[in-house]
């Protein structure tokens, strides 16, 4: 059980009380300088940090154009106050998306505007302290980079922007957060997540070849650095050791191989997830990115099947073709980057999947759409096709399904809470608080229409959510992936009947 007190799930959902300073405890682990330096930033705090703070600060306003448009757009008009997850959840105004980017805008204003360096008490400007260096660390670690504010914001102010450039920052004086930083020195090393090496990964695919052939009496194969194979599968390293992610996997194979389509995974670049964006550093967005793109061409692949990963999905559409490209080596008749969803909507469309719903009857289903997956990106032809093509495939593949309020999913979808680089245990009070607007809307419909499960398309939210919805009294395996609902439903041919 928690050590702190859980949020209520009320019937109807509420603006919080302000607390002021009631999260100001909160902040992750430090890096240790082993990490840190492995990614070529201090090991600790440089004595000359101000100066190279500011210096930090103005190349980054010189990068990126729309920052500095955000750090003087905003009319404190109020519009997003109520938006955020870790307010409605822990109270702390600070966690008002207008105050938190504050928190960057007053030290933008002090040293980048001239009524700052002149008048600063007259427009709101400070100078970069260490106190205020504290509150960037606790609140900065407090936004899960979900931009839901920005949908709402009348200017379209994006708060991620805020919390990935003060990362950047705090990276290059030498205060890092242990949690992203270590992470990602393991993908540069091994080549995912986990830090799971080659035998480990090729052992744990047998033994998936084995559950599956037992399970079914088809020999379902999951190939591992094999050339020439028509697809390479990206995935995060939560697929290969954990439920419900490896359901997934599973759900992936069994769909692979009922196409007749081979496919492959690489040991050299296993992991689809990118944590350089939670951080804010394109160079290291680029190093991760290039992992990929290697791979593709060592193994002579024709496309890129991105697993079920919210922000490596994101990262894939939005950033790979400047971080990594060009693609143009891959076959043209296939999307660069395809997602698994757009790869199995496909087959069903074409009526290539036989599968039969009544294998998910135990279940009654709703869609937790992901923050990265509804907000940054989209899937298909049609715009908003990352809304419909995880729906019909959970309708095709169950018979039970019902969608949460209007106003918290799809594009106004609330975040899980672990997002962003913050799905480490040294915030679980955050990430129980910051889960409350879902959980919620989840209550809503487990009350009123009998939904027992929920399902994903993103490694973060399905173990943020297997870690959290315990704490709201519902099941952990109340969280599902969506090609775990395949898996059970797909019916492979020459399989085995009970």
């Amino acid at each position: 059980m928690a050590d702190f007190e859980v949020p209520t799930l009320d019937e109807v959902p509420r603006v919080p009380r302000l607390v002021e300073g009631a999260m100001r405890h909160s902040r992750p682990f430090a890096a240790a300088p082993e990490h840190q330096e492995a990614l070529g930033f201090p090991g600790q705090l440089v004595e000359d940090w101000h100066d190279k703070a500011i210096e930090k600060f103005g190349e980054i306003l010189d990068r990126s154009r729309p920052l500095r448009v955000y750090m003087d757009a905003c009319v404190k008009c109020g519009a997003c106050t109520d938006k955020c997850h870790y307010f409605l959840g822990t109270g702390d105004p600070k966690n008002m998306p207008v105050a938190r980017q504050d928190l960057l805008r007053k030290v933008y204003r002090r040293y980048f505007t001239p009524a700052g360096k002149w008048l600063p008490w007259l427009v709101g400007a400070e100078d970069l302290t260490e106190e205020v260096l504290d509150e960037w660390y606790s609140y900065f670690h407090q936004c899960s980079q979900c931009r839901r504010c920005s949908v709402y914001c009348p200017y379209g102010i994006d708060t991620a922007e805020f919390s990935m450039a003060a990362r950047e920052i705090m990276d290059h004086i030498g205060k890092g957060q242990k949690y992203c930083n270590e992470i990602l020195g393991k993908v540069h090393q091994i080549g995912n997540n986990l830090g799971l090496p080659a035998p480990a990964l090729a052992n744990t695919l047998e033994g998936l070849e084995e559950d599956i052939e037992e399970e079914t009496g088809v020999k379902v194969r999951l190939p591992l650095d094999e050339a020439g194979a028509e697809v390479l599968l990206v995935t995060p390293s939560a697929d290969f050791f954990a439920e419900p992610h490896v359901d997934g996997l599973i759900g992936y194979a069994k769909v692979f191989h009922q196409a007749g389509v081979s496919w492959t995974i690489s040991s050299y670049a296993s992991e689809a997830a990118n944590f350089a964006m939670f951080i804010g550093s394109y160079e290291q967005m680029k190093k991760v990115a290039e992992r990929i793109r290697k791979a593709a061409l060592e193994l002579g692949v024709k496309r890129i099947v991105v697993g079920e990963c919210g922000h490596a999905w994101r990262v894939a559409y939005s950033f790979w073709d400047t971080l990594a490209g060009p693609f143009d080596f891959l076959d043209p008749n296939y999307p660069v980057p395809q997602h698994i969803c757009e790869f199995t909507y496909d087959l069903i469309q074409r009526g290539e999947l036989t599968l039969d719903k009544s294998a998910n009857d135990h279940m009654t289903l709703t869609f937790h759409d992901s923050c990265n997956v509804a907000r940054g990106s989209r899937m298909g032809d049609a715009p908003g096709g990352q809304f419909e093509i995880p729906r019909a495939i959970i309708k095709a593949c169950c018979n039970n399904f019902v969608d949460m309020a209007a106003d918290t999913i799809r594009e106004a979808t609330f975040c899980c809470g672990g997002g962003g680089g913050l799905l480490t245990d040294d915030l679980m009070e955050l990430r129980v608080k910051g889960a409350q607007p879902r959980m919620q809307a989840l209550k809503q419909v487990a009350d009123a229409q009998g939904v027992t499960h929920m399902a994903a398309i993103c490694a973060i939210c399905k173990s943020q959510f297997a870690k959290v919805m315990p704490e709201y009294g519902f099941a952990m395996d109340a969280i599902v992936s969506v090609h775990q609902l395949v898996s059970n439903a797909i019916v492979l041919d020459g399989q085995k009947t009970t």
